[in-house]
């Protein structure tokens, strides 16, 4: 086989060793294989990679100079559409967006475009380069002297994008956040050994280097109202506030000891560090035998964070096949590595107890595939007489989130669409309210990092053609 045709893979822990501990499990590329794979690529005059970026990286550009060991005007290629390099390199789902265009992906050989940019992020982060640290900022005065100030409601992927876009075009911008530390979802859903807190915390300060400030512990609705904030001087308000109500099934034993949403396991888990009690104050159970409700990324983080908590089995609960499963195939075939069992086409029915309001066991039905719903996968269908029992003593479920009406509700002319989440221009972001535009989940529904990070930046250029029309 022709050498240049081998595509690099990226090393990582093993999973007999991984699963003692939180570190990170995929390792990233040495300099040697971040070259040799980038020196794979056909640098296409056509790049269709590109097309396939919500924030459209210089995918090629940025390639060409890993190749050209200049890694230093890598990352600054990077960084002229991407804020948070480090992250989606790791989190984001290129097989779906990026590689999937790649021209050399028709031959199962596409370029590992996300473990390059991750590598360049990485090199940067250690101190190997001075430069992008100081940033290229084309400080856009308007004719009076006075500098727009802009709010954004919200520090997960959208709100930090759209704020760092917003600072290098010249505003004045301030980001709100609701909890004690920015970075959304990033840091309250996403486990340490996939995402480490560290790098999300560097790249929030890489923001805030730019210019834009942060004020954590901020409730917009409770702290400050958006009208507040224009009374403050605010001429232009962006909303990346997430999704974050959790959904559950509706199912008898919902409410026992032992059944947690995915969200709160998770944020324990993650943003309080509750897998390190007593050190960190807030506790998690750690159940022996856990079953996952849900077949996305959430469930299979929420699967293999439960598994180095000390559990001795966990089961992903999930009713449609493989095939239909919404998370990524690299963290399907990690669970699946260390351990974790697969249950498909299967349904809980109810969640049972034998002693004291503490889960015992999991009623489940077995389904089979009927014809596609509206969300275009196949309708499970159930088999009669096919209940079984499934000894469990810890339930997550893991099944999706809603928009939160905390918010909103202090908001009564931001029009909504049925399931509650804001109703947007799609190409612009903006809402029905003047002057607020909005991003990310609580627009589209759970989505992915990138998606949120394009929303963010399709606002900012919204944003700041409309501040400059007629501010």
């Amino acid at each position: 086989m022709d050498k240049e045709n081998v595509v690099v893979k990226m090393n990582k822990q093993s999973a007999e060793k991984r699963i003692g501990n939180f570190d990170e499990v995929a390792l990233g590329y040495s300099e040697e294989q971040a070259i040799a794979e980038a020196s794979r690529c056909l640098q296409c005059k056509k790049a269709f990679c590109v097309k396939g970026c919500p924030v459209e990286i210089d995918i090629p550009g940025f390639i060409k100079k890993i190749k050209e060991k200049d890694f230093s005007g890598a990352i600054l290629k990077i960084k002229e559409k991407n804020s948070l390099p480090a992250i989606c390199g790791r989190v984001c789902p290129q097989e779906n967006q990026c590689e999937k265009e790649c021209i050399l992906e028709k031959k199962n050989k596409g370029i590992n475009i996300g473990g390059l940019e991750r590598f360049v992020a990485d090199w940067e982060m250690k101190g190997k380069n001075k430069q992008s640290l100081k940033p290229n900022i084309k400080k856009v005065v308007p004719e009076e002297g006075v500098l727009s100030a802009v709010a954004v409601v919200g520090g997960g992927p959208a709100g930090l994008t759209c704020a760092a876009d917003l600072v290098k075009l010249g505003y004045k911008v301030k980001i709100f956040e609701a909890l004690h530390q920015a970075g959304g979802v990033l840091v309250y859903g996403i486990p340490e050994f996939r995402l480490p807190k560290a790098i999300v915390q560097t790249e929030v300060e890489y923001i805030q280097h730019l210019g834009v400030e942060l004020e954590n512990n901020q409730i917009i609705g409770k702290t400050y109202t958006l009208d507040d904030l224009f009374q403050q001087g605010y001429k232009a308000i962006f909303l990346g506030i997430g999704a974050g109500l959790p959904r559950f099934m509706n199912i008898p034993g919902e409410n026992l000891n032992g059944v947690y949403s995915a969200n709160e396991f998770l944020t324990r888990a993650n943003l309080m560090k509750a897998y390190r009690f007593p050190e960190y104050a807030t506790p998690i159970k750690r159940g022996k035998k856990v079953a996952v409700i849900g077949g996305g990324n959430v469930a299979m983080d929420s699967a293999r964070v439960a598994l180095r908590l000390g559990a001795e089995n966990v089961y992903i609960v999930y009713r449609r096949s493989m095939d239909e499963m919404p998370a990524r195939k690299e963290e399907i075939e990690n669970a699946q590595e260390e351990g974790i069992e697969m249950k498909f086409l299967t349904v809980p029915v109810r969640i049972l107890s034998k002693k004291e309001g503490w889960v015992s066991s999991m009623e489940c039905l077995e389904v089979k595939l009927g014809e596609p719903d509206e969300s275009g996968r196949r309708r499970p269908l159930p088999i009669e007489n096919s209940e079984f029992e499934l000894e469990v003593d810890e339930v997550i479920v893991a099944v999706g989130t809603k928009a939160n009406p905390l918010f909103l509700s202090t908001v009564p002319d931001l029009k909504m669409n049925k399931w509650g989440y804001i109703v947007t221009d799609e190409k612009t972001g903006k809402t029905s309210k003047e002057k607020v535009w909005a991003g990310g989940d609580i627009v589209t529904g759970s989505a992915t990092v990138i998606e949120a990070m394009g929303a963010g930046k399709q606002a900012a250029q919204s944003i700041d053609e409309y501040l400059k029309a007629g501010d």
